[in-house]
């Protein structure tokens, strides 16, 4: 199932959604410039290696900052056109709505939390791997999990292949993200004690998702009275 649209009204412009969208194209637009020695350095370079981490508590001397800066740094970098596809698909299709709900500046705020958060996630399952793990997809997690809590009857526009045919439905936000999840949660098990294994960062996906709905329902019961009526009405 791959996701077109939400038909969740805006009252807002998506500046912050648009911008982190155009900030990962012109980073990976860089990255396409680069030679492959020079590509696979700049992922060595500013992914996140787990190892790091594990190397620099084992050695106080060293500092945490070449570990905990890729944190930040590996949300904008992407393995390959399908890769920044998908993630920049799924940042449209839910962030504009998150972002109007939460305002710009806290959206902004948000969307690092839950990007750190999941790196974080990903660090600690995978403790002493080598392997840089890249991607917006840990802080995209996020904010689908926050749309997840807001709207969670929204319809989504959706685009389901059927062997060669396809055709769109509109489908719930709760069951086309609630079985992302699941799938998410079921692959991130399977791969519990695979160390220095590529593929995809799921349990990135599954923190970065947990973190989001977590912030956001916790900023729903801090809202005064006066607010929280659009909150809760606006799935």
């Amino acid at each position: 199932m791959i996701p077109l649209r939400s038909e969740t009204p805006r009252r807002s412009f998506p500046i912050v959604n648009i911008l982190l969208i155009l900030t990962n194209i012109a980073v990976f637009v860089y990255q396409l410039t680069l030679p492959p020695r020079a590509g696979d350095l700049l992922v060595q370079q500013f992914g996140l290696v787990p190892f790091r981490a594990e190397h620099a508590l084992a050695h106080p001397g060293i500092g945490l900052g070449p570990a905990l800066v890729p944190l930040v740094t590996s949300m904008f970098l992407h393995g390959g056109f399908l890769h920044i596809l998908g993630n920049m698909l799924f940042l449209y299709v839910f962030g504009g709505n998150v972002e109007d709900t939460l305002g710009h500046g806290r959206y902004l705020g948000f969307y690092f939390i839950c990007g750190i958060g999941s790196g974080l996630a990903q660090m600690v399952v995978n403790w002493g791997s080598r392997l840089p793990s890249i991607g917006a997809s840990g802080a995209i997690s996020g904010v689908m999990g926050a749309y997840i809590v807001l709207f969670p009857s929204a319809r989504i526009l959706t685009l389901i292949p059927l062997l060669f045919f396809f055709f769109t439905m509109r489908i719930p936000a709760l069951i086309i993200l609630g079985y992302w999840f699941v799938i998410q949660f079921l692959s991130g098990v399977s791969t519990l004690g695979q160390i220095n294994q590529g593929g995809v960062a799921w349990w990135a996906h599954i923190g970065g998702f947990l973190l989001g709905m977590f912030l956001v329902w916790g900023l729903r019961q801090s809202r005064r009275p006066r607010q929280y009526d659009y909150w809760t009405s606006s799935g």
